[in-house]
């Protein structure tokens, strides 16, 4: 164990009861304490590719965010860190496009790909064991931001992208993969990936920017045939705030979502701000689960040049002014996605804790990861 962290045990479903009511089953017990000692409403992190582009990193490559857990695995934990440090109460992990498929692409065995999935939580745990470890150590600050380590819990999600994600040409923004891409080509191509990330130490499997209703169903058949033992959360995206991106509807999308008691969450990602009031009072209607919203900037991702380019979406002082609204019509898990940064996270937990007042980093352990990521020099292309 590095200095500066402590072990922290992680949230488990084992360490409370299920729920009775419908959309309260498998996990709900966990969520609602996870809630309660975070105040009634917590804070998910914000977009992790931005971060790492702000420290330089190149993600014009068809693993993305995942390229780094093999080039500089530090860089991602110094970008959780950041988040944790701005306020935020669950990390995201840097798996959304880390897939089997794509390490054995890249030349690595089926056995270093495992591994590089199972790294990804391993280094979201090791930025919560520091993070929390640094707050038990500071009483005095903690006492004056008003908010103890107790107040502060943590929990790891594992990240799941869309198939869309994996074959990195856009289509997870629109779920078209073409009419050769049943349900059962989808389950083989996330089985192992789930199976290895639910035993990997994270509290709960996040599957993000779901784009249709096939890839929904493909997820609860999994867990299901899977015997997936952890809570999961569904989220989707819409680009008109009405249906979901492929076009089919956010009725029968989250319906298969609910009907699953491992779901304890359902919601929306990288979906631009201006939709996101609406779609909460749509699926207040049809689940009693928990409803998370994680919307991007507003502005919109060209899958040719693999860059996010301006359109008509929200300055940051406006996505924030949000937050109390969305809170209000029933979000109880709110954070951010693609090109949102730890200010916005910051300004997200001040806007829910009128009381939060964000630490700052110790500077000590900042240089230390500094120079860890500086002393990187293992090259992707090497493998």
């Amino acid at each position: 164990m590095a200095d500066g962290e402590v072990e922290i045990a992680p949230f488990s479903p084992s360490h409370a009861h299920a729920g009775t009511r419908r959309g309260t089953g498998f996990g709900a017990g966990l969520m609602r304490e996870f809630l309660r000692e975070a105040g009634g409403c917590a804070v998910i992190d914000g977009g992790l590719a931005t971060e790492l582009e702000a420290h330089g990193a190149d993600l014009k490559d068809p693993l993305w965010s995942a390229k780094y857990l093999c080039t500089s695995p530090d860089l991602i934990k110094k970008v959780h860190l950041d988040y944790l440090e701005a306020g935020a109460n669950i990390l995201i992990t840097a798996s959304y496009q880390a897939t089997i498929q794509g390490f054995e692409s890249r030349g690595f065995s089926r056995e270093e790909s495992e591994a590089l999935l199972r790294r990804s939580v391993e280094l979201a745990c090791e930025a919560r064991g520091i993070f929390q470890g640094r707050r038990l150590r500071g009483s005095d600050r903690c006492s004056k931001d008003g908010i103890s380590s107790k107040q502060h819990p943590v929990l790891i999600a594992a990240s799941i992208g869309s198939y869309g994600a994996y074959l990195a040409d856009g289509s997870e923004y629109s779920g078209n993969y073409g009419l050769e891409v049943t349900l059962e080509t989808l389950k083989d191509f996330h089985r192992r990936r789930l199976q290895v990330l639910s035993e990997a130490g994270a509290d709960i499997i996040a599957f993000e920017t779901i784009p249709s209703k096939i890839e929904a169903q493909a997820y609860i058949e999994l867990l299901q045939e899977c015997n997936i033992k952890i809570p999961v959360w569904f989220s989707f995206t819409s680009n008109d705030g009405i249906n979901i991106v492929s076009g089919d509807s956010l009725m029968d999308c989250a319906s298969i979502a609910d009907s699953c008691d491992n779901v304890v969450a359902i919601g929306f990602n990288c979906t631009s701000p201006r939709y996101i009031h609406s779609l909460i009072l749509s699926i207040r209607k049809l689940t009693e689960k928990l409803i998370l919203i994680y919307p991007n900037s507003g502005e919109s991702y060209d899958p040719d040049k693999k860059e996010w380019v301006a359109s008509n979406g929200v300055s940051g002082e406006d996505f924030v002014s949000y937050v109390s609204k969305w809170h209000e019509a029933g979000a109880s898990l709110i954070g951010g996605c693609c090109r949102t940064t730890p200010n916005t996270i910051r300004a997200i937990a001040k806007a829910l804790r009128k009381d939060f007042h964000p630490s700052k980093p110790d500077e000590e352990l900042h240089n230390d990861i500094e120079r860890n990521i500086l002393k990187d020099s293992f090259l992707i292309d090497s493998a």
